[in-house]
């Protein structure tokens, strides 16, 4: 099998949906080179994975629709940007699966309590769904809990569903002198952690495979002093990556180390993403630059942010 065989076989057995896979060039793609895109370029990137033109401008219209693009129009040409208010949980999103997994417990967990009534139905729905989206466990009724919050993710995301000021936040620590069941069990009763397991595996089948066909192309491009990887054929893989990997990481509930199960899959799963990122990238930048640059001759070369994806890239 060679790398184009895997990917014509992934795009026939488990093809993205069209508009997830926007936002995942979007993350990926787009953002690292000033988040703004024309319509023609944006045409060009996704032509590789059979979505066709008319498929596109539907799946950019709606994600206009949700608040999730925002259009722009110079004479006939249209352009798409990420919006302000998507921004922060788009870049929450991608912090989450360029990093390591460094969390660990200070004994704590972080309460979020709604209190009696203070809030309408509607924020209420809004809150739950943010929460959980973070990795919140709903421990009892009214009461969300985390062992690892962070201070300032929580406070944006307070303030975005306009609650801040209407609920209760606090951190708890044990009563060693009350008894009681230790803390960690807390994680057994809020999470079920078996569907990520399952994930997890499913993305590391699908892509160690994958590996072995990357280093072998790399050692045999040595021999020759040839490129391991079509610049086309690069961006493919690593967008199919970062979109396999992010359906699976997305619904991690980012515990801390001292608190997943071990061997934990999801420390596997990365280190599988690290390197397959890292002997993809450089090409599929070359094809990103050249297609962005058809129409827009001062399309920005990527970021300093961009080189610290996986704990760097080089």
């Amino acid at each position: 099998m060679t790398c184009n065989d895997w990917i014509a076989h992934f795009l026939a057995n488990d093809p993205p949906r069209s508009k997830s896979l926007v936002v995942t060039i979007f993350g990926d793609a787009i953002v690292p080179h000033g988040g703004m895109v024309w319509l023609g370029s944006l045409i060009n990137l996704l032509e590789p994975f059979g979505v066709n033109d008319r498929l596109l401008r539907t799946s950019v219209f709606r994600l206009a629709q949700e608040g999730w693009l925002g259009a722009q129009r110079d004479g006939r040409r249209s352009s798409y940007s990420i919006t302000p208010a998507a921004m922060a949980r788009f870049s929450r999103a991608y912090q989450r699966i360029y990093a390591p997994l460094s969390r660990h417990w200070d004994g704590s967990w972080t309460l979020v309590l709604s209190g009696a009534g203070n809030i309408s139905a509607a924020e209420r729905a809004a809150l739950r769904k943010e929460l959980l989206w973070e990795g919140y466990s709903l421990a009892a009724p009214g009461v969300f809990s985390h062992p690892a919050a962070d201070a300032q993710v929580l406070q944006q995301l307070l303030t975005r569903t306009g609650v801040k000021d209407k609920l209760f936040v606090c951190q708890a620590g044990a009563l060693p002198e009350a008894g009681g069941r230790p803390l960690r069990e807390l994680v057994e009763d809020g999470w079920d952690l078996s569907g990520v397991v399952r994930g997890y595996e499913g993305f590391m089948a699908q892509f160690e495979p994958l590996l072995a066909l990357l280093k072998e192309a790399a050692a045999l491009a040595l021999l020759k002093e040839a490129a391991a990887l079509a610049p086309q054929q690069a961006f493919i893989i690593r967008s199919l990556l970062i979109h396999a990997y992010r359906r699976v990481q997305l619904h991690d509930p980012q515990l801390p180390v001292e608190l997943l199960p071990a061997p934990w899959p999801g420390a596997q799963a990365y280190e599988l993403a690290r390197a397959i990122y890292q002997l993809s990238y450089a090409p599929a930048e070359q094809y990103i630059m050249a297609t962005l640059r058809r129409e827009d001759e001062q399309a920005a070369e990527a970021d300093a942010s961009f080189y610290e994806r996986f704990g760097g890239l080089h």
